[in-house]
């Protein structure tokens, strides 16, 4: 039988296991962009791979999917602003990625298309996370059914769960304002940011809600979720 001690030691595992994906996941970036280097089949190709960002990729690939298209889906599709669009097509236009087009009877919107060169990256970027996908795919087989429901239930309340707030005062909590005077910016105070202990506190409060049953089998998944690394 779990007592009450066996649970906060599995929540500070799980804990702990959080802290881990949030570092392995801050370098998985370089680990793709190598793999997208090593496997270009063209100098050119290799030479472009180095220098496109994160961003560029994934406005490319906006591109990619929907071309020709204009700046404004491209903004909805990727979740960006309009200008952060024109920043990067510009860039990408700058390396000869891709090309801008013209609607014929209305010169006015610009549209987007990946250039030749363009394909090429927007190809190889698609192949990268098809070889993720499988390898999460391969992954998450190993468990059953009721594992992860169970795994996707936690993942899916987790998005609309507040780490600073615990549940029993998302209702009730309101900002504390405080009087200070217009013109006297000296007297305004502010507000400190959380402590990692508070954050600790508020976590530990949202684990609490866990059976101990439950509890245990999410410390086995979320382990090897956040630690494992993909099966090649």
């Amino acid at each position: 039988m779990i007592n009450h001690s066996d649970k906060e030691r599995f929540i500070r595992d799980i804990i702990d296991s959080i802290g881990l994906t949030v570092r392995r996941y801050q370098t998985e970036d370089d680990e793709e962009k190598q793999w997208l280097i090593q496997n270009s089949t063209t100098d050119e190709l290799k030479v472009v791979m180095q220098e496109m960002s994160v961003m560029m990729l994934s406005v490319l690939e906006a591109i990619g999917n929907l071309e020709p298209v204009n700046g404004i889906t491209v903004s909805k599709e990727v979740g960006i602003s309009k200008g952060s669009v024109s920043k990067v097509t510009r860039k990408l236009i700058d390396k000869k990625v891709i090309q801008i087009d013209y609607l014929p009877n209305n010169k006015k919107e610009v549209l987007f298309r990946t250039t030749e060169l363009g394909r090429a990256v927007y190809q190889l970027h698609h192949a990268l996370h098809e070889r993720i996908n499988s390898g999460v795919h391969r992954f998450l087989h190993r468990y059953s059914a009721d594992e992860l429901q169970f795994l996707g239930g936690i993942l899916r309340e987790s998005l609309h769960t507040s780490w600073l707030i615990p549940e029993s005062d998302m209702e009730v909590h309101q900002p504390v304002e405080q009087d200070v005077p217009v013109h006297d910016d000296t007297n305004r105070t502010t507000p400190s940011p959380p402590s990692d202990k508070e954050d600790m506190q508020q976590i530990v409060a949202i684990l609490n809600q866990l059976g101990s049953r439950d509890l245990k089998k999410a410390k086995a998944i979320l382990t090897d979720v956040f630690v494992a690394e993909y099966e090649e």
